[in-house]
This record gives structure tokens, sequence and C-alpha cells, in this order.
């Protein structure tokens, strides 16, 4: 079990704390003590599901550097929602976006899990 400091409390105003809450409805597609993964609104691949730590981190880089443990329980349930949606065999891409220029949209680490079809390759504008 991962202690949650006091940088990792619920955030007021975070989206993705709201759904850990249960105050904001998502499509769960697997839930631990620790993780939640569930559908994403906007789709960008047959299967599109995020899947976040329920304490409040506000990227990657802050996840890693406080609670490493939690980290790695976040990438294990990645692989478990990955193989859970039927994308072990086939492949799928795991994209944790960090900051504006990288497209993060909501200040609340999320691993990005995309599959179901081939993705072709990373292209960057």
């Amino acid at each position: 079990m991962t202690e949650k400091s006091p940088a990792a409390s619920r955030s007021e105003g975070c989206l993705f704390c709201g759904i850990v809450a249960g105050d904001i409805p998502a499509t769960v597609v697997r839930e631990s003590e620790s993780t939640l993964a569930f559908r994403d609104i906007n789709p960008k691949a047959p299967q599109h599901i995020l899947v976040i730590p329920k304490a409040h981190y506000a990227d990657v880089a802050a996840l890693a550097g406080t609670d490493p443990v939690l980290a790695g329980e976040l990438l294990a349930a990645v692989a478990e929602v990955a193989a859970g949606a039927g994308l072990a065999d086939g492949g799928y891409r795991v994209i944790f976006n960090t900051g504006p220029n990288a497209g993060q949209e909501v200040a609340h680490v999320h691993a990005h899990v995309l599959g179901g079809a081939p993705l072709g390759p990373m292209v960057c504008r």
C-alpha cells in the first residue's frame, strides 16, 4: 500500500480527482486501491484507456520524484489494462504527456493506453 503525502491529496477542480471521488461519471475498466483506469471520452484509437493514480500528482515527473512505488504500481496497472483489453499480443502504445508543449490537458498524471489497430509511426508537427 502506498501512503499519500500531503502533496498527493485530492486537488480541487481537478477533473480526474472528481472521477476518483465518484463526482464525475466514467466508464471504469479497472480499479485498485491506488489506481483507476477508464475509457477516454474522446478516443484516438479503437481502444483508448486512461490509467491514473488515485492520488493527485500534476505529471509523471512529479509522481516519479515523489512516490516511485506508486509510479511502479501505475505502470503495472497499464500492463494489466492492456492485457485486459486484448492488446498484449498485437501491441499497444503508452503515452504520458507532461506539460503544455506535450499537449497535457489535465494536470493529473495519466497514461494513455492506445491500441486495437495499427497506430503508425510517432509523428510530431
